[in-house]
């Protein structure tokens, strides 16, 4: 059986701290937990971020699987603590409370309060809402920077920027794939176009003083993949669903689209597929498309092209002007609890949806190449890459 990728988390929003465990990488990658700290900086980045960004200045700690900065083969297991635990140790420690502390019992509309308050038969939704908020997304990027150290090994770049915020969408016309790449990266929300961000922070601004909250659409590209990852044959093993799963798994998101997307549905399919054309080089040859609409993936499998995913992120459902709503305690109506909150994170979850690229990309990867150690993958690789230039 092929080698494949596979990753846990564990840990609550004010716990003692998150915990990544990602298997299945080979031994001999080097790690650089400098890099991996930065990725995390990234995610808390952002105008729109809240007050507790100021508060964790998030560090992974690597504690198992990984050696003198090279991994071992075996389980990498990382660690990112919650400062913030230090105020919450009477609410959120796993020692037994000294006395019980007040129950959240004020469901609020857009999260998973109620629905998990049901499902648990608990009356205190803090034993749902903890793991199931955002800050679990550290640990997916901490692991992410992980398999995107193995990506890049492989020739797999990935980077995301942001499309829109609330109404306020960006003007890319006549970008090409770098361009986008070096403007995004210059952003503090992470958008390729300069005028739009400056209406895009205009826009979160006038939402928190409104006390609400903005959503918007991100995407992510991933490039220097070969094609053939992925596989037609059966419904859990195609790329494009794995992908879609992955960025549907993202807090608040609530649409993913590939290539084209929902566009696709609206246009003839003269105008949708992406005609073929075969170029000779030296030593071989590449069959290259004059557009990419299908996104990197037919059938399920990676075509060679761009992958492209864009991910629609609702407004965040912590609001400072609260909603209506019932205390699941006493069943009367009540203002939905309020805790502190972003108004707008889309260019922190891009950073959440670069980790998920790359996860599922070194999952596919390994599970095209096997290998127990990256000399093993990389040779297999070269061999992939040489057998298709001949194809």
């Amino acid at each position: 059986m092929l080698r494949r990728l596979r990753f846990l988390t564990a840990g609550e929003s004010h716990g003692p701290g998150l915990v990544a465990l990602l298997e299945g990488i080979p031994k001999g990658l080097a790690i650089d937990a400098e890099r991996m700290g930065s990725e995390l900086a990234r995610r808390q980045r952002g105008y729109g971020r809240g007050a507790r960004m100021k508060i964790e200045s998030d560090r992974a700690v690597l504690r198992a699987g990984v050696r003198g900065g090279v991994t071992l083969g075996s389980p990498i297991a990382i660690l990112v603590d919650n400062r913030d635990h230090e105020r919450w140790k009477d609410r959120m420690g796993p020692e037994p409370f000294s006395s019980p502390p007040e129950p959240m019992t004020r469901a609020r509309p857009g999260h998973v309060d109620l629905a998990g308050g049901l499902k648990l038969d608990t009356h205190d939704l803090r034993d749902v809402l903890e793991r199931a908020s955002a800050r679990e997304t550290a640990a997916r990027v901490a692991a992410g920077a992980v398999a995107r150290a193995f990506c890049e090994a492989c020739g797999v770049a990935i980077f995301a920027h942001v499309l829109s915020i609330g109404a306020v969408a960006a003007d890319l016309r006549g970008l090409g794939v770098d361009d986008l790449a070096r403007r995004s990266a210059s952003s503090g929300l992470r958008c390729a176009d300069r005028k739009a961000a400056a209406r895009m922070r205009a826009a979160i601004r006038e939402a928190a003083h409104a006390g609400s909250t903005l959503g918007g659409v991100f995407e992510v590209i991933a490039r220097g993949h070969p094609a053939g990852l992925g596989s037609h044959v059966q419904w859990d093993l195609r790329l494009d669903a794995r992908l879609a799963g992955a960025f549907m798994s993202i807090q608040a998101i609530k649409g993913v689209e590939i290539g084209l997307g929902f566009e696709a549905a609206r246009r003839r399919g003269t105008d949708v597929h992406d005609p073929i054309g075969y170029e000779e080089r030296r030593g071989g040859g590449a069959f290259v498309r004059a557009s990419n609409n299908a996104g990197g993936t037919e059938g399920g499998i990676s075509n060679g092209q761009p992958i492209v995913v864009r991910a629609a992120m609702k407004p965040i459902s912590t609001l400072k002007r609260a909603l209506e709503s019932v205390d699941v305690q006493t069943k009367a109506p009540a203002l939905a609890a309020t805790e502190r909150s972003d108004v707008c994170a889309v260019a922190a979850a891009s950073c959440v949806g670069e980790a998920m690229m790359a996860l599922v990309l070194a999952d596919a990867i390994l599970e095209k190449l096997g290998g127990d150690t990256m000399q093993e993958v990389l040779r297999s690789l070269e061999a992939y890459r040489q057998q298709i230039e001949r194809y």
